[in-house]
Order: structure tokens, then sequence, then C-alpha cells
């Protein structure tokens, strides 16, 4: 593989341009996804018959949610497939148009009240469209972001991809806390809850607008014509069946930490430890707030060190230490704060650099797809059903045996990192795969 850098002919401010745009894009469909979750609890009764306690229309709701989840393996197929045949601006602009349909779809929805059976069944298609757009958008952002980063810079480029993500979702709870605040929990089920889709929706138009001016990458114009694979997917699956799965590998054990830690810890610490709604949710923003601030440090360290000692450190870090994590919890907000700012910084290690590690096992032709139905995949199997575990073992009196479920996905990933090889100095424009058959 070749280790001499490429001329470059894109200048620093549009490679600039490029990366505020598609991490603009990025945290817009992050945006739209977790609102769905956020404001499902105000919205759950107007698409479903509401039962005595209106439990059946939240189960029925949350079923919708994860049926998102189990579309994301196909969109990361199918996305990621027209992102290598048609281009990254293509394929990232399809994405965040998915996205904003989906959210616009839901946003304008009438009730069941007023039309019956139609009601639900238009909530499951705008959230099919939104896992669809969530399954190829991880791949087609991380090989943008990979191919476009300038010589030396990848790891902090890709640092932005998890960046965005955490600003998105961010917003997203900050615009229900404001909404509670200024509507109160009827007005949001009376009709308010349509307001963070509507948002989306227009944001959406705005993240259309940026990524339909993104530069394509140089590394996808010198592949040409004659490079381009009808099925990518197949192509992946056929030549390339050890890269993708250092790509299952690579996610296994991180997707459970991030939706655990980022996700799903502050209402595990409501339920669990009784901590103060208010408080946790001031917890979980300032935890997440320094885990943006740690990824481009990580990214830009990588870039100078590598990815493998910062993937390694990720995973050894939660295999010796997310047991004592979960035990500082307790009532306490601070306890909450400590544990979310330990495991997210964990985290940070391996966000900063997994999207332009993954990206730099292929080579240009398959890149997306390599990385999309790979990593879709796990993140459903893993990552979609993590909160699902812990209420599992929570209500047979087995909730202390999950950090160590955690503890065993991460050993597997270490594995995969320990026999992986670095990467950093590929020239993706040559990039061949080290693992190809």
């Amino acid at each position: 593989m070749s280790r001499e850098a490429a001329p470059s002919t894109m200048d620093t401010a549009k490679r600039r341009r490029g990366l505020v745009a598609a991490s603009i894009g990025n945290g817009l469909e992050w945006f739209d996804w977790n609102a769905y979750a956020i404001f499902a609890v105000y919205f759950s009764t107007q698409f479903f018959p509401k039962g005595s306690d209106g439990v059946t229309a939240t189960l029925s709701t949350l079923a919708v949610f994860a049926v998102g989840f189990f579309f994301r393996p196909l969109g990361g197929m199918l996305l990621a497939a027209f992102t290598d045949r048609h281009g990254r601006r293509a394929g990232l602009t399809l994405s965040v148009l998915l996205m904003a349909g989906g959210s616009l779809v839901i946003a304008v929805s009438p009730t069941y009240e007023q039309v019956g059976v139609l009601a639900p069944a238009l909530l499951l298609l705008g959230r099919i469209a939104q896992g669809l757009s969530t399954g190829g958008e991880f791949a087609a952002a991380s090989t943008y972001l990979a191919e476009l980063a300038p010589p030396g810079r990848r790891g902090l480029y890709s640092s932005f991809i998890y960046v965005s993500n955490v600003l998105g979702t961010l917003a997203a709870t900050l615009l229900a806390t404001v909404l509670v605040g200024l509507l109160g929990k009827q007005g949001l089920i009376d009709g308010g809850w349509r307001i963070p889709f509507a948002v989306g929706a227009l944001l959406g138009v705005y993240g259309l607008y940026l990524r339909r001016t993104l530069e394509e990458t140089e590394a996808y114009l010198a592949a040409g014509r004659e490079r381009k694979v009808a099925r990518p997917t197949l192509e992946v699956l056929r030549r390339y069946p050890v890269a993708a799965l250092r790509v299952v590998g690579f996610t296994a054990g991180a997707t459970i930490a991030y939706y655990t830690f980022a996700v799903y810890l502050p209402t595990f610490a409501k339920s669990a430890h009784k901590v103060d709604e208010t408080s946790a949710l001031w917890a979980s923003t300032a935890a997440q707030v320094l885990m943006i601030v740690a990824l481009p440090l990580f990214g830009a360290l990588s870039d100078r060190i590598g990815r493998r000692p910062l993937l390694i450190a990720f995973a050894v870090g939660y295999v010796l230490f997310v047991v004592p994590i979960f035990a500082m919890l307790g009532p306490s907000a601070w306890s909450l704060f400590i544990a979310m700012t330990l495991g997210l910084l964990l985290f940070a290690l391996y966000g900063a650099v997994a999207p332009t590690a993954m990206a730099e096992l292929f080579p240009t032709e398959v890149r997306t797809a390599g990385i999309g139905l790979p990593y879709a995949l796990t993140v459903a199997i893993f990552g979609g059903t993590a909160p699902l575990v812990v209420e599992q073992l929570g209500a047979v009196g087995l909730v202390h045996l999950y950090p160590w479920y955690i503890a065993v996905l991460c050993l597997v990933s270490l594995v995969v990192f320990l026999t992986a090889r670095e990467t950093k100095d590929v020239v993706l424009e040559d990039a061949t795969p080290r693992d190809s058959v």
C-alpha cells in the first residue's frame, strides 16, 4: 500500500467548508433521529388507541422506534452502495432528504382519532425513512470526511462525526426542555409535539442546500468510471470479507458503550437510583459537552501517533473500568455526571478515530459499502437492544451483570484492534485492503 502523499488540488478553504457542511448535516440528522425518542411520550396517544393507562399506546410508539433501528442495516446497504456508485455528495444529499422527509411526514400526520389506522401507518412510514437515512449517514459521512481531509488530518476531520452527532442530540434534548417549560406536558400532548418534527424538516431543507453545494472528493473523482462496481455491497462480501468483519469487531463494543453512556444512563439513573430528572438532564449535558471538547483533541492526537493506540486504549479502558464506573452510580446527580464523563471520555478515544479507521480499510470504489452494512447491522443488534437488555436484566434481578456484558463486547473489540494494522498513513486514492482475499 502506497505511503507517499498524493498531490492535492483542493484548497484549505474548500476543505473547511466541506467539513462544516457535512458536520452540520450530520448534526441535523441526529436531531431528527433522537427527537422521536424524546417526544414519544407526548404523541403516543395521538397515533394509537389509548388504553386505560396509556401504556399500550406508549409501547406501540416505542415499537415503531425499534422498527427504525431494524431499517438501519437496509439503509446501510442501499445508501452506501448508492454513494459508491454516484458519489459522496449524492449519497449525503439523499441521506438528509430521507431524514427531513421522514420528519415532515410525522409533523403533518393526522391523528388516530381523525383517520384511524392510517395514522400509525404514516408514523411508521416516516420512521422507516429516518431509519434508512441513519443507516447510510454514518458510512457516507465517514467516507466523505476521510477523503476530504488534507494529508495528516484525517483523524481530526473524522472526530467531527461524533461532535456533530452529540450536538444534534443535545439540541433535541434542550428543545424538549424549553417546550416543556413553555407549553407544559398537556400542551405538548395537544399538538406541541409536532414542533420538533417541523423544525427538523425545515432544518433539513438547509441541510439539503449545504450538501448539494459540497465539493466531490478527489479520491472518488480519481477512481473514475472504470473502477465503479455495479453492486458494491456484494463486492465487499465477495472480495473483502475480513475487512467487513473488522468493521463488525470495531463496532460491537463501541455501540453498546455509546448507547449506554450517551443515551440510556440518565434514564437508568432516574429509575434505579432515583436521581432527580432535572439534575440528571444537566449532568448528562455537562458530560456530553466534555466529550465534544475531547473528540477533536483525540482525533488530532491520532494523526500523530496512529489510530490503534487510541482504539486499544478505549477497549482496555472499558474492559477494566466499566464495572467500577457503574458501581459509582447513586442517588446523587454528581455520581451520574462522574460516571457519564468517565464513560464518554473513554468512548471519545474510539469516536474520534473509528470513522476514518474503518474508511482506511477499503478501496475507494467500495469504501462506503464496506462500512455501511456491517456497521449498521452491528449497531442494530447491540446498540439498539442495549436499553432492552438492561431492562430485562433488571426485571429478573440481574442488572449488575449488564456492565459485564459491555466489558465482554469490548473485549471482542480489543482482540480486533490488537490484530489490526496501523492505517493512518494509507493514501486513500491508492488504498487496497490489507484483508482482501
